[in-house]
């Protein structure tokens, strides 16, 4: 698990990260969000000893990471940084065997990692020649190539279409499935809320929240609940406790007051007729983005 601990960063007299707290678990995906200039980038470097930190702790299963733990790490930056002359299967070899791996080793998880991301028709393209999405995949087997025990990708679906999304996706997951702590960042948040295991949201240079996606959208979902019948629910809008926010006869969506007044709701709603849904409305990743940040 890669733990960060009070982290803090100041340029002059400017504070860029105040207090920077969160884990990254081992076997999980970790959404990382905010606003450009919120500070995951920072952040994300000082994981990675690319800048120093002016207090705090970066901490890798509870004991403060090293030079040598950072060659068990993974990285792939927001900026393109593949040498555009070299051919793709040759750069991903080369990023390989500087880690140590065999000509024969770094070939043979080379091309497999490249034909997983989609690029083995590919593989003796120059680099600049790859369209700016396959360019992107190609970063993500530099990052990958050497099975790091933790993966920290800024910004890994920018210029990726849908299908190229869903690929890289599956890439990530089956990685995080092996083991590895993967922290992503993305100002995606369709795709961050359907594929990460945990978010961290962060604004100003401090964590606004953090957790699992479930115990987020518990902790800001208010007491929201969603009716379909068969019969018109207009009844609603005098029901004691109850806030009607949408109304399309047999459909509402309404706040109530308490568990007891959607509980009262609900046996209405039956006896009135076929209940065909009655559930609470969990907010999105964008509501709750919106929330905290403000």
């Amino acid at each position: 698990m890669l733990q960060l601990r009070g982290i803090t960063k100041n340029y002059g007299t400017r504070r860029v990260l105040d207090d920077i707290t969160f884990d990254v678990a081992s076997s999980r995906l970790t959404g990382f969000v905010g606003g450009n200039g919120a500070g995951k980038t920072t952040t994300m470097r000082i994981i990675l000893g690319v800048l120093a930190k002016d207090g705090g702790e970066v901490l890798l299963d509870g004991a403060s990471v090293t030079a040598a733990d950072r060659r068990r790490f993974g990285y792939m930056p927001e900026e393109r940084g593949l040498y555009p002359k070299m051919k793709v299967l040759e750069h991903i070899v080369y990023l390989a065997r500087l880690h140590g791996f065999s000509k024969a080793d770094a070939t043979t998880r080379a091309t497999a990692l490249l034909e997983e991301l989609g690029l083995g028709e590919r593989l003796n393209d120059n680099v600049e020649t790859l369209s700016l999405g396959n360019q992107q995949r190609a970063q993500i087997a530099a990052a990958l190539v050497h099975d790091p025990e933790v993966l920290i990708l800024d910004e890994p679906f920018s210029g990726l279409d849908p299908i190229a999304v869903n690929v890289v996706a599956g890439v990530l997951q089956s990685r995080a499935a092996q083991g590895a702590s993967v922290l992503f960042s993305s100002h995606q948040l369709d795709v961050v809320e359907r594929l990460c295991d945990d978010l961290v949201i962060i604004a100003g240079g401090t964590v606004r929240a953090a957790g699992s996606r479930d115990e987020l959208r518990a902790a800001h979902g208010s007491d929201r609940y969603e009716l379909v019948s068969a019969t018109d629910a207009g009844w609603l809008r005098s029901e004691p406790g109850v806030e009607v926010l949408e109304f399309d006869g047999g459909y509402a969506l309404f706040d109530v007051d308490s568990a007891e007044t959607a509980q009262r709701v609900l046996q209405r709603a039956v006896d009135a007729g076929s209940v065909t849904t009655f559930a609470p409305r969990r907010p999105t990743l964008a509501q709750i983005f919106t929330e905290v940040i403000q």
